[in-house]
Formats: structure tokens, sequence, C-alpha cells
């Protein structure tokens, strides 16, 4: 998805109207739900300043608004490629399915990003069995990774806490 479908994508799932969210960035009443619909039409591209309050706004990761094109197969095949190029994620197939796999070969990158997908796994596994809800798993995929962060700040606290209560 372009920026502009991400936005409006966000927007809706977070129930706000392009007034409401124009405003909050800044924008007067005059213009606030023009000029977010010509973000979301993709008439005009928001600028790096735009894009953080958006995100500051939607309580998403900046990078959440961000994604490279996909809404193409070809576009998608070409980000798949550059990945490749990039992370030596592999194509291969498994059991007569394909699938992508990371390349052990590439070293810290491929630590990595097996951490970050093992994250990632780890949340879809909990959303398919029942232990988050779909607007819970949207939540850590839309902040990623400051979900993670906060998750690890918070478990460092639980074990002072009961450091000090052991003393």
């Amino acid at each position: 998805m372009a920026i502009g479908e991400r936005i409006k994508f966000i927007r809706n799932l977070r129930g706000m109207t392009q007034k409401w969210l124009g405003r909050a960035i800044g924008f007067d009443d005059r213009t606030a739900d023009i000029r977010m619909a010509q973000y979301e039409s993709g008439t005009r591209t928001p600028k790096e300043k735009f894009v953080n309050a958006i995100a500051h706004t939607l309580e998403v990761s900046p990078l959440a608004l961000t994604v490279p094109d996909i809404d193409t197969d070809l576009g998608l095949m070409h980000t798949l490629f550059a990945l490749e190029d990039l992370y030596g994620i592999k194509i291969g197939e498994i059991d007569g399915e394909i699938c992508l796999r990371l390349d052990k070969s590439k070293g810290t990158k491929y630590v990595s990003l097996l951490k970050r997908f093992s994250a990632w796994n780890n949340e879809a596994e909990k959303f398919k069995n029942g232990e988050i809800t779909e607007d819970e798993y949207n939540d850590w995929r839309y902040t990623y990774p400051q979900m993670e962060a906060k998750r690890f700040r918070d478990s460092i606290d639980i074990l002072r806490e009961e450091k000090k209560k052991s003393k």
C-alpha cells in the first residue's frame, strides 16, 4: 500500500475522520479534511514532519505508514527482490509450499531478522490461539518496535521490584 492508503487504513481503524486527523496534526479547520483527502488519494505526499505527526496522532510507528509501494504484484516482487539483495531473504519450498527463509550466512543481519521474525511469529501465534485480540495484534504490528521495547522495560521493572521485595 502507498502511504496515503496506509494513512486511510489506520485512520479508519482508529475511528477518526479526515478533518479530525488534519486538525490534530496542525491544519486549520478550512483545510484539514482537504489536506488529508489529498494525502490519502495520493495527489499529495506528506513531508516527513507531517508523516511523523500523523504517525504520532494515529499512535503508530512512522515506518507503518511509509512501507514500500507494494500495490501491484510486480511492485511486491521487486520489493522481495530488494529484500533478497539487502537481507539475504531466500525463496524456497518446504513440503510443497513456497516459503521465504532467512539465510544464516548473512551473520548479524540473520540474527537481527531472526529475532524480529520470532517476535512477529510469537504475536501471530498469540492471536491465532485467542490469547490476544485482533486489535491487540494490530496495535503490536503498527507500533513495532516500540511495543517490544515497552514490554522489555516493564519486565525489567518487575524484576527490580521483586529484587527490592526480597531484600
